[in-house]
């Protein structure tokens, strides 16, 4: 069993058919040292991997197993395995990156040569990215037609985890690495804790009393009304379904909780990805729409941008939170995006990259798909539109709590007056430390919509 972006027992359909189907199973996770040579191990999310596989050792001892691992070439240590064990399948959780479809042919050639069975499972979302298709062409371009189908299907049956597993003896592998073993940098302070079991308390927390007040305070920056499930989904700490299936009435499940069908739509719009990304693999280097236009290159607006000292507060705000946390709300990354490709009209692979560099969820479908759709060159129905920060700021912080928790300096200004500081008098304003505006906002929106024609 290959574990990759599902590291839990439960709910766990690759896992599950393992333990049905064999007399042994070798649980397996390989450093991939392909990802690190790429650049996509990263320190929060790297810790945040040490302590998810941590957790899922612990889990799989209390059922008889024991988690092995190895580091290097994924399909030449799954190969090893194979052979020391005298396997005759190897189990993995089918994943829609072009990474992790390369890794799926390497496996099967390796698979192949060893004598073994390949199998792959669904488990990274809660549809299969292939299961929806509209009538022509090979996926959805547009999200509301393929919310609609999806709303429309049954939910994937809950798998029971295995009561107990048994794992050949002498099967080596390698002592848990720490953090500075797989990748320069320390981690962000103050990062969420890693694993199925901190993922399940943050669940039940949220279905007990966040779910309901979902649909009202999901953009709520003062409240904080989103889940923070994000880095449980993208690291399979979580199934997928089984959040889905705890959240929305489908044919021949229970009555939707209050607040589930918002929910579920954000739970589709991360499959929607998903899917486009496997139809187009090249989603986090090339535009999928391609525009005329060209971004421009400033290194001195990037480090602006990135360090939270752009002079737009809320903008502000949650790049700090980012550098802080590993995180932000999805209206502060819809904000601060919008914000360096139709502001400051840099390229949007910069800022997809930067997330990435920090995001604990940093997911390569779902990053990627909504950078190029803020940007205007992905699925965006409306690729002109322009999210203007201040305005932004006084409908989801209208008394600027969360600008005042995360730009200190400006905490003498009160109320809805700090989020335009340049107003503030002048003798208050020499009083905090705090830039003017690196670009006016007005202004570059027209310049945006001018050059997108």
């Amino acid at each position: 069993m290959l574990f990759t972006r599902d590291l839990r027992v439960r709910d766990h359909a690759a896992l599950t058919a393992a333990a049905a189907l064999a007399d042994c199973v070798v649980p397996l996770f390989v450093f991939d040292e392909d990802l690190q040579r790429v650049g996509f191990v990263r320190p929060n999310r790297a810790r945040f991997l040490l302590e998810a596989l941590a957790d899922l050792d612990r889990s799989l001892a209390m059922r008889g197993g024991r988690l092995v691992l190895r580091r290097g070439d994924v399909a030449a240590e799954v190969s090893a395995v194979v052979r020391a064990a005298g396997a005759q399948a190897v189990f993995v959780s089918a994943d829609v990156s072009a990474h992790a479809a390369r890794r799926q042919r390497r496996l099967a050639a390796a698979c192949a040569e060893s004598g073994a069975e390949l199998r792959l499972f669904p488990g990274v979302t809660v549809v299969p990215a292939g299961a929806i298709a509209p009538a022509r062409g090979d996926h959805f371009r547009v999200f509301t037609p393929y919310w609609q189908r999806w709303r429309g299907l049954p939910l994937p049956r809950a798998v029971r985890p295995p009561s107990r597993l048994a794992v050949p003896r002498g099967i080596a592998g390698i002592d848990p690495p720490a953090l500075r073993d797989l990748v320069d940098g320390a981690a962000s302070p103050d990062l969420p804790r890693g694993g199925e079991s901190a993922g399940r308390a943050r669940l039940d927390a949220w279905m007990r009393t966040g779910l309901r007040r979902y649909p009202a305070h999901r953009d709520d920056l003062t409240t904080d009304g989103t889940s923070r499930l994000g880095p449980y989904l993208h690291f399979g700490c979580l199934s997928p379904a089984e959040v889905a299936r705890r959240c929305a009435a489908r044919p021949g499940d229970e009555a939707a909780r209050p607040g589930g069908d918002a929910f579920l739509r954000q739970l589709c719009w991360r499959d929607f990805h998903h899917q486009v990304t496997v139809a187009f693999p090249e989603i986090a280097r090339r535009e999928y729409r391609s525009r005329r236009d060209r971004w421009r290159h400033d290194e001195e607006l990037l480090a602006a941008w990135k360090d939270g000292r752009t002079g737009y507060p809320l903008v502000d705000a949650g790049m700090r939170q980012l550098r802080r946390e590993g995180w932000m709300p999805n209206r502060a990354r819809l904000v601060t995006a919008s914000f360096l490709v139709k502001d400051l009209y840099l390229d949007w692979r910069l800022g997809a990259a930067h997330f990435i560099d920090l995001l604990v969820d940093g997911d390569l479908a779902n990053n990627s798909g909504n950078w190029q759709w803020v940007a205007g060159t992905g699925n965006d129905t409306r690729p002109n539109r322009v999210f203007n920060p201040v305005r932004q700021a006084e409908r989801f912080d209208p008394d600027g709590e969360y600008v005042r928790r995360w730009v200190p300096e400006l905490v003498a200004l009160p109320g809805a007056r700090v989020h335009q500081p340049w107003r503030a008098d002048p003798e208050l304003r020499r009083r905090f430390d705090y830039p003017a505006p690196v670009a006016n906002h007005d202004e570059a929106a027209r310049a945006f919509r001018v050059r997108r024609g």
